[in-house]
């Protein structure tokens, strides 16, 4: 009786354990319009199914740091034997929910989690083509070497659900990214037992970041959607340096950081702000560049300005800054083979799925975010403040994000002219447009005039 309990189905790959029931966090996030302001929506947190116990009806691992051959001698045999199971979000991953925050406290490993629709069984999906993606994020207490990331994935919104995988997106299943990882325990609902399968996909960091340093990065790749590889197969297919804009290193060493000497200062609550701006002004154009705002302290801080051998002052990414920055900072100039911002965007108009993450690299140092990295002395080697003596593991590193919203340009954190910018209860833009302000005309209502 109990083998029949614990596995919800014995002909299915990725089936379901029920050793922890699974209960989603709940979070609320929102979307905008210019002149209607912002809806609520309601969805939820569901964790990465490798983060997930997989076991046994009896409740043996099945993948103790790499799958057991003998419980998995091949993907069939493992699918039958095995089962993804309930998490407990906050006793053991440190992920709680409060409304509209997310918050990831590291523990003893971190955690990756993604945002479902309503339904919980299929995951958000955002098309963000001449639209604007906004958060809120303490990132006080994430140090160097950590990084408490939030991107988007080309993931299948299912989660790749189907008749091999009866978890699919609820149980965190089908990631992807531009790493081509080979470390995916399920992919495309076959047990990965010798690790031969790598899970490609086109990625957009919309936030790589600690207190020290930050970065934005659009990773394209020659594929669309989930693209399953193997071996040599898996070279090529994407760009996983990507172009980025790291402020620390392309423009301000003093532009983001602790304290009130930076222009945004990470001690803070800030609101950050990607805008994916299109050719022609629609959603069906072609990305020619995706902009950062920052918001603190009621104003709004434009991204730093960095200026390259050949290219006039700019302080978001376009196809000219990642051309400079490549012959300039001697980058891989894979971000272009790969189809540059055009190929990100052809992506990005077919949806991706929002992941958060809070994860370390306490061994090697996250250099390639926040310190040295390559020949010291070469152009962009410095890439953060953090030095080897800054690196120290501390299980108490956590980060939040909270009130996503999504929608119309400068809608998301600005009101245009007329439009409601306060009063209660309101809770959308309340900062407006240059030139006006927002202007009470009773205690429920104010107008930018």
């Amino acid at each position: 009786m109990l083998s029949i309990l614990l596995l919800a189905s014995v002909a299915a790959a990725q089936q379901i354990g029920t050793f922890t029931p699974e209960v989603h966090p709940q979070i609320t996030y929102k979307t905008c319009q210019k002149y209607a302001g912002c809806e609520t929506r309601r969805g939820s947190i569901t964790l990465d199914a490798n983060y997930r116990w997989l076991h046994t009806a009896s409740g043996q691992t099945c993948n103790p740091g790499g799958f057991n051959r003998t419980l998995c001698p091949d993907a069939e045999t493992c699918g039958e034997t095995c089962a993804l199971d309930g998490a407990d979000y906050a006793g053991t991953y440190g992920v709680t929910t409060n409304g509209s925050a997310l918050s990831l406290l590291f523990g003893s490993g971190g955690a990756r989690v993604y945002l479902l629709d309503d339904t919980g069984e299929n995951y958000v999906n955002f098309q963000v083509m001449n639209q604007e993606f906004t958060f809120d994020i303490d990132v006080s207490n994430v140090p160097c070497a950590y990084n408490g990331a939030l991107y988007f994935s080309e993931m299948p919104v299912n989660g790749g659900a189907s008749p091999t995988n009866a978890a699919g997106a609820a149980y965190g299943t089908g990631y992807c990214d531009s790493q081509c990882p080979t470390g995916i325990n399920f992919v495309n609902g076959t047990t990965n037992v010798d690790g031969s399968l790598g899970s490609c996909c086109n990625e957009m960091d919309l936030w790589e970041a600690n207190s020290l340093d930050t970065q934005l990065t659009p990773h394209p790749c020659n594929v669309s959607g989930e693209f399953i590889c193997t071996g040599s197969g898996c070279s090529n297919l994407c760009d996983p340096s990507g172009c980025e804009f790291n402020p620390f290193r392309v423009s301000s060493q003093t532009f983001y950081g602790p304290g009130s000497d930076n222009v945004v200062d990470t001690t803070k609550v800030m609101t950050v702000v990607t805008q994916f701006i299109t050719d022609d002004g629609t959603s069906s154009g072609t990305l020619s560049e995706i902009k950062r705002f920052y918001v603190q302290d009621n104003k709004i801080i434009p991204n730093s300005v960095v200026t390259l051998p050949g290219l006039p002052e700019v302080n978001s990414i376009t196809s000219d800054y990642c051309t400079a920055k490549m012959d300039v900072l001697d980058d891989s100039t894979a971000f272009n083979v790969h189809g540059g911002l055009a190929q990100m965007g052809a992506s990005l108009a077919r949806g991706a799925v929002l992941v958060v993450s809070l994860w370390d690299d306490l061994g090697g140092g996250m250099t390639w975010l926040d310190g040295q990295q390559g020949t010291v002395g070469q152009p962009g080697t410095l890439r953060g403040p953090c030095t080897a003596a800054d690196v120290v593991s501390d299980s108490s590193t956590s980060v939040t994000f909270s009130n996503i919203r999504v929608g119309d340009l400068n809608s998301t954190f600005t009101a245009v002219h007329y439009a409601q910018c306060g009063g209660s209860p309101w809770d959308g833009p309340t900062i407006c447009a240059e030139g006006l302000s927002c202007t009470a005309l009773n205690e429920f209502y104010s107008q930018c005039l």
